[in-house]
Formats: C-alpha cells, structure tokens, sequence
C-alpha cells in the first residue's frame, strides 16, 4: 500500500514510483584545456563564477518545451542535460548551476526538459512514447546546435542515460563524450518496485486513476500542498525540488506522461542493451552507478565491464540517491563528479587526439 506523500519524488518515473509515485568533426579549443589546468593550479586563489539558471519556454518540433539554460560568454563546448523521468527540468536547477561553475565558465550549460512534462498543459494532454522523447532530443540539437562549431557532451540522469546514448548514435560527429548517472538501461528482474511500475503504467484503469488522485491534490490551495510535502517527503528537498512537485508533478496531464513513458521504457527495456554501440565509443563513455539503485543495479556495472572495459565506470558510495537532485547535497556531489570527469578525461591522450583536434 503506497503513500501518496511520496507519488511526487522526481526520478527517472521507475524511481519516482520506487517512492512510490513517481543526451564533421568539432573540436574543443586548447583554450578549454588551459583554462582547465589554469583553474585546478590556482583553484584556492580563483572565485567559481556564479550565474543563476534562467528557465526558457522554447518550441522544439512544435512542442513547447522547458530549458534551463546557463550561456558562457566564450565557451568551448556545449552540455546538454537530460533529465530522467519525470522530466520535469526545474529539479535539477542546483546540479546544472554546480556543474556550470566548477566549469569555470568554459562551457554553456543546457537543460532540456522532456515534453507534455511542463507546468501548463501546453500538448492538451497528448501523451509522449519513450522514443518520441529521443526524438524530441534530436531535434532540439538540429535546432539549437546546428550551426555551431562547438562540440556536445552529453550528460543523462536515469532513463536520460539511455536516452542520451540514442542522441549519440545519431549525432556521432557532434557529440563528443557521454556521461549517464545512475543509469536505467534495463530492466532489473529482481525488483518488486520494477514489478510493481509496470502493472501500474501498463494498465489503463490504473494510470488513469491514478493520474486523477494526484491531480486532485493538485487542486488544494499551495500553502496547503506545500505544508504537506514539507511535512512529509520533502521535508530534506530543497526549496527548488519542493517548488517543482507542487508546480510541475501535481497535474493530470504530467502524470499521464510519466506513465505512459515508463510504460513505453519497460516494453524497450525487455531487449538487452546495444552492446555493440557501446564497446564501439566505450572510450567516450561514462557511468556512476549507486551502491544500493534497483534502476542501475550492481549487475549492470558488472555487465558493462565485461562488455565494453573501457568505460569509464564509478560507484558512489557516499549516501546520496537515485533522486540526488532533490537535495542541494547530492546535486553538488554528482555535478562536481561529472566536472571531475569532464576535466580529467578531456585531458588524457585519447581524448586530446579525439576532441581537440582541428577541423
């Protein structure tokens, strides 16, 4: 029996409903490199430059689609973010802000947010598959990125490192590395939580009903909701986290979409991962798994070592979730891991003869 307190932690959606509710050749300049080794030899003498997120409303393919968005003013490369499911971008805002300022300014920062996942029912309730999201992607960098000469780095929360390697495959000369945390590729069989989201969002009375019993609480006054989450679930969010479930989560047309795409993951997740495209770029490819995830198991970071050794893999072991960004702590750790990862792979041989190499 689940509490409806905890429908609303945003994770990729298996995570939420685990509480129970709920990414030519380009180059990157030897300027980039510099700035990096400037900024790590002087890192007790340099003031991290902080610029807040500013939230954007853009149309992607027709969809009308949330970004946060932080611009450097002479980047190097580009990171585009996405999100798990839900994808609702606003939770992520202090991990994008950290990952941006341990950055030193070198990059721009982008978070994409997954469409009919936005605070107004802008879709009049259509309901996204897990590969129209892909696509959503894709077009969004066939539309932003087109005319850039700066490479992509990919980085994915969840279902969103599944998502983010699809937008490799099919953007090879521009997206240049590719990062997923916490990574949901496939289905874990010894999950009951796994188990019990997919009889959910498999059933067309269920997800029905249930999308109406949380939009109900979506109708109580904010003061209301927010005291709620405060006293429950969200009692160690941050203030960005809470503000989002009550914004974003408590809406008919949301959790519809949170469904209907993890029920979409679950029927995809049923074939094995694409082993050949991974070992193909297992040098442009990371993963941070957690010590106690069901959606990234133990199993799979065994998995992928023995398929694809290459990969850059790591454990985090300090405590923090699979819903790291509802907390102002794992937001900082994770983002400064991905940093750390960035700063010390872009620096190795391999990747100087891959990425920093002229047109």
């Amino acid at each position: 029996m689940f509490r409806l307190p905890k429908l609303i932690a945003p994770v990729s959606f298996c995570s939420t409903i685990h509480h129970t509710l709920f990414f030519t050749h380009f180059r990157f300049t030897s300027k980039c490199f510099k700035d990096f080794r400037m900024a790590e030899v002087n890192s007790s003498m340099l003031l991290k430059e902080k610029k807040p997120a500013t939230l954007r409303v853009c149309n992607v393919s027709s969809f009308t689609t949330e970004l946060l968005e932080i611009q450097a003013d002479n980047p190097s490369f580009h990171v585009l973010f996405i999100p798990g499911n839900p994808g609702v971008i606003i939770f992520y805002k202090e991990f994008l802000e950290r990952v941006y300022e341990m950055l030193d300014g070198c990059a721009s920062v982008t978070g994409i947010g997954h469409a009919g996942q936005t605070r107004k029912n802008w879709e009049h309730g259509r309901q996204f598959s897990l590969q129209e999201q892909i696509d959503h992607k894709v077009d969004f960098i066939k539309q932003e990125f087109q005319n850039t000469e700066f490479p992509l780095l990919l980085v994915g929360h969840s279902i969103g490192s599944y998502i983010s390697l699809e937008v490799f495959k099919r953007n090879q000369e521009q997206v240049k590395y590719c990062i997923g945390l916490y990574p949901f590729l496939s289905l874990n069989k010894d999950s009951l939580y796994q188990s019990f989201i997919g009889k959910l969002a498999g059933s067309q009375v269920l997800s029905t009903s249930f999308s109406a019993i949380v939009a109900v609480l979506g109708l109580l006054p904010i003061s209301v909701t927010r005291f709620l989450l405060r006293m429950s679930v969200a009692k160690s969010y941050s203030s960005t986290a809470a503000e989002a479930c009550c914004s974003h989560l408590l809406q008919y047309h949301t959790v519809r979409n949170i469904l209907f795409m993890a029920r979409k993951e679950f029927e995809k997740f049923a074939e094995v991962p694409d082993w050949m495209f991974i070992k193909a770029k297992q040098d442009q490819v990371a993963f941070l798994f957690g010590i106690d995830d069901h959606w990234g198991p133990i199993s799979m970071y065994e998995e992928i070592s023995k398929q694809a050794p290459e990969v850059a893999l790591s454990i985090e072991r300090e405590g923090h979730t699979h819903g790291f960004c509802c907390y102002v702590a794992g937001s900082v750790w994770v983002a400064d891991h991905v940093v750390s990862i960035i700063k010390s792979r872009f620096k190795s041989k391999l990747l100087r003869t891959c990425i920093f190499q002229s047109k």
